[in-house]
């Protein structure tokens, strides 16, 4: 028996909370990527990882809010916590394992192609591990074509997402790509779901179950709460916010290059002692 889907049950109000979750989340790990790419190598695996978390926790986020406007006609629908976590992991690992690649081999050629690949793939992984963590009595089946349309989406918009990452030209800047990953993803999202067509098991009268909002609310509580942290992390560290560089000199050890402006200014200085010197010494007659 083929069933009536409506994936839009709360009118717009789904649909645009999880446009901006996307975009939350992009706009965090966006911010942390930068700064990965502006501070010394052994802060950058933490960087880097944060975000990871805030993008990873932000798709899934937009995920399951865009889930709580679907509903299958005379069905209830129970999610399988296990595997509803396990693709907020799939998420996070598939999207920081593209990250590192830009984090340390930057945002060019090759390695953004690869990055931006893998991330995609990440981010579809857990829209259909996700789906596959759905409950009821029935069974989903998809159009391959459009799954594929879904997937190449997902792919090219993390790919454009680690290149903004990575030209590092200030918060507007940043703020215009989260906007534009926020768009492809959630685009994605709804492309995926427009693939799917449901094949109910039962005939008889359609059963009444919990609403898709009170079953997924719960999970979405931790996190939310950690993009809330993360947004903290970003709102207490301006040169994260602002994407500029960090000029602190490094620290001089034996074969640790001075930073190019320290040397500028030192030579600076010792031009300018020498001057003062010479300008004080009396001239041999």
């Amino acid at each position: 028996m083929h069933g009536t889907v409506d994936g839009f049950s709360y009118g717009l109000v789904t649909p645009l909370v999880a446009y901006l979750m996307a975009c939350l989340g992009g706009a965090l790990g966006l911010r942390c990527t930068t700064r990965a790419l502006l501070v010394a190598h052994s802060w950058r695996p933490g960087w880097l990882a944060l975000g990871a978390a805030a993008i990873g926790s932000g798709i899934w986020t937009m995920h399951f809010v865009a889930m709580m406007g679907f509903s299958v006609a005379g069905a209830p629908i129970h999610y399988d916590k296990p595997m509803t976590y396990a693709s907020l992991g799939v998420a996070v690992v598939m999207v920081g394992v593209g990250i590192f690649i830009v984090g340390y081999k930057g945002a060019t050629g090759t390695a953004l192609f690869t990055g931006g690949t893998i991330t995609g793939l990440g981010i579809a992984s857990m829209h259909y591990l996700g789906m596959a963590g759905m409950r009821f009595d029935g069974k989903f089946e998809y159009n391959t074509l459009t799954v594929g349309i879904s997937v190449a989406i997902a792919m090219a918009a993390a790919t454009a997402a680690l290149w903004a990452a990575g030209q590092v030209r200030g918060f507007l800047w940043s703020v215009g790509a989260s906007l534009v990953m926020g768009l492809a993803v959630t685009g994605m999202h709804y492309t995926g779901m427009a693939a799917l067509s449901v094949d109910l098991h039962t005939t008889g009268t359609p059963s009444a179950g919990d609403s898709p909002a009170a079953l997924l609310a719960p999970m979405l509580i931790g996190p939310l709460a950690f993009l809330c942290l993360a947004g903290v992390v970003v709102m207490f560290d301006p040169l994260m916010v602002m994407g500029k560089p960090d000029w602190t000199p490094a620290e001089h050890k034996p074969g640790v290059p001075a930073h190019p402006h320290t040397v500028g200014r030192t030579r600076l200085r010792t031009r300018r002692k020498v001057a003062l010197h010479e300008s004080r010494t009396p001239q041999n007659r």
